[in-house]
């Protein structure tokens, strides 16, 4: 295992961000793409969608798919440009959108290398086009050809399995490599739509602590402020410039978290956000992130010592179920996040 620490000066405080980065213990980088989206794999089809959207359905959950185009539907009505992803994500037991619906839900939304001269486009994705294609009747990917600035093209693959879970598979090449401290920072973002709480909840301990780990209710004071939670572990160095504008990148809270997977309850339904832990997926947050009432339940991911021509990729799973208890969504969830284990 190699350890990371990421430092940084923002706003006058000092700031010290832990990341493990599972070392090369084998001949396959663990970040390396599974080749499973039509990014990688040129064997899989698919059909380039000539609208901007695609709906699917399956089991008690429907969802809809968009590019970054703006749209006005009856079920989205005064969606933005920019937004990608899950515009819409219904249950069978709750018909209100669980994401604002003028923006989205697990939209990629930032790339960035720790600097503010590298962020020439602040919501890179946002900008550069987009387009979706249908791979079969429960999928469908986003895929954008490489971005202006960063050169990093990609494909988003989004899956409604058989019980309504989603599973999404991101995959990467980056095209060239002017990333000034050696790595690859990406973003995603969930805008939850009036929740009676915006807190997250994942099972976790004080931050480089020897405590024993318990369940954690993740609240942060305000956009920016202790909203990072690091996965545990101690860990080259990832630099990140004192100006660097993107704070929930790297204000971290007090807490970090010893499993891959967090929750947040909203409107009765319990939205969970599982992860595979070699990939290292930092959690974060935003009381305010999709305006006033709308929390932003968010995650990043670090790709280091990046390769151009190579491909990288993660895999994590979302569940979207009516909320009893927190033991009832650890036992909903538990055969998801063991799949995510053995992928």
């Amino acid at each position: 295992m190699r350890a990371c620490v990421i430092t940084s000066q923002i706003t006058g405080y000092h700031f010290i961000f832990l990341f493990a980065l599972l070392g090369a213990t084998t001949n396959q980088y663990p970040l390396v793409a599974a080749g499973d989206t039509s990014l990688t794999n040129t064997k899989v089809q698919y059909e380039t969608s000539d609208e901007p959207y695609i709906r699917l359905e399956r089991g008690d959950v429907s969802i809809i798919i968009v590019d970054n185009s703006a749209l006005d539907l009856p079920e989205l009505p005064a969606h933005r440009a920019g937004y990608n992803g899950i515009a819409s994500l219904l249950h069978s037991q709750q018909p209100n959108n669980a994401f604002v619906p003028s923006i989205a839900g697990l939209n990629f939304e930032h790339i960035h290398d720790g600097t503010k001269a590298g962020l020439r486009e602040k919501f890179e994705p946002r900008k550069f086009p987009m387009h979706l294609r249908i791979i079969n009747a429960h999928t469908v990917e986003v895929y954008q050809p490489p971005t202006g600035n960063w050169k990093l093209e990609s494909c988003g693959r989004y899956s409604l399995l058989e019980d309504g879970t989603i599973e999404y598979t991101f995959e990467c090449i980056p095209h060239q490599n002017a990333y000034s401290h050696g790595y690859i920072g990406l973003f995603w973002a969930s805008y939850i739509n009036q929740p009676e709480d915006k807190a997250i909840h994942f099972n976790g301990r004080e931050r480089n602590s020897n405590q024993t780990p318990g369940w954690i209710k993740g609240i942060t004071p305000k956009h920016g402020v202790e909203c990072t939670h690091p996965p545990a572990g101690s860990t080259p160095v990832i630099e990140v410039d004192h100006d660097f504008p993107l704070t929930l990148v790297g204000n971290l809270s007090n807490h970090e978290h010893v499993d891959s997977w967090y929750y947040g309850v909203t409107h009765g339904m319990a939205l969970a956000f599982m992860f595979h832990p070699k990939d290292n997926i930092w959690f974060a947050q935003s009381p305010s992130g999709g305006g006033n009432g709308n929390p932003a339940w968010d995650f990043q991911w670090f790709i280091d010592n990046v390769k151009v021509g190579k491909a990288y990729g993660f895999t994590m799973r979302a569940a979207y179920l009516p909320f009893v208890s927190r033991a009832a969504v650890i036992q909903a969830t538990e055969h998801h996040r063991a799949a995510l284990r053995h992928q």
